[in-house]
């Protein structure tokens, strides 16, 4: 099977933890881009980094080989090394266990290589997400 390969950047941002959150993503596939977003009136700032991953997995038509590029060190950690023994323990204690296991049923379709980048350190990909999560919120406060 000859998958595509794609770079997804993704960021939450939310205005009070909890508060309003917004989310961002940037797809990149070839010389295609496709940047998503969206809001949540009473959320917090992990939920958010955790729905931006899950709704660019979800906007994927087909199984890819993607990095996924995210400057949230919970969601990075979570889906990498946390989530199997998450796992073993049936989700026992597991904060946002609704969304920890929406995006393990999402990844699951994919190959994902998991990438930390530090947050608001001039990668341009990463501040554009970031611009976009911030801009949802704006909007919805208008």
């Amino acid at each position: 099977m000859n998958q595509s390969k794609v770079i997804i950047y993704t960021d939450g941002a939310c205005k009070g933890n909890p508060g309003i959150g917004g989310y961002g993503a940037i797809l990149k596939y070839q010389d295609k881009i496709k940047k998503i977003s969206g809001t949540e009136a009473n959320t917090t700032n992990n939920r958010m980094e955790l729905t931006a991953v899950i709704e660019a997995l979800k906007s994927l038509k087909r199984p890819c080989h993607i990095d996924i590029f995210t400057d949230s060190q919970y969601v990075q950690k979570g889906i990498t090394q946390w989530i199997i023994n998450w796992k073993v323990k049936n989700w026992a204690k597991v904060k946002n266990v609704d969304l920890w296991q929406a995006l393990d049923h999402e990844a699951s379709k994919h190959q994902i290589n998991w990438h930390w980048v530090r947050g608001h350190n001039g990668d341009l990909m990463n501040e554009q997400a970031d611009a976009l999560a911030n801009l949802a919120i704006a909007q919805f406060m208008a």
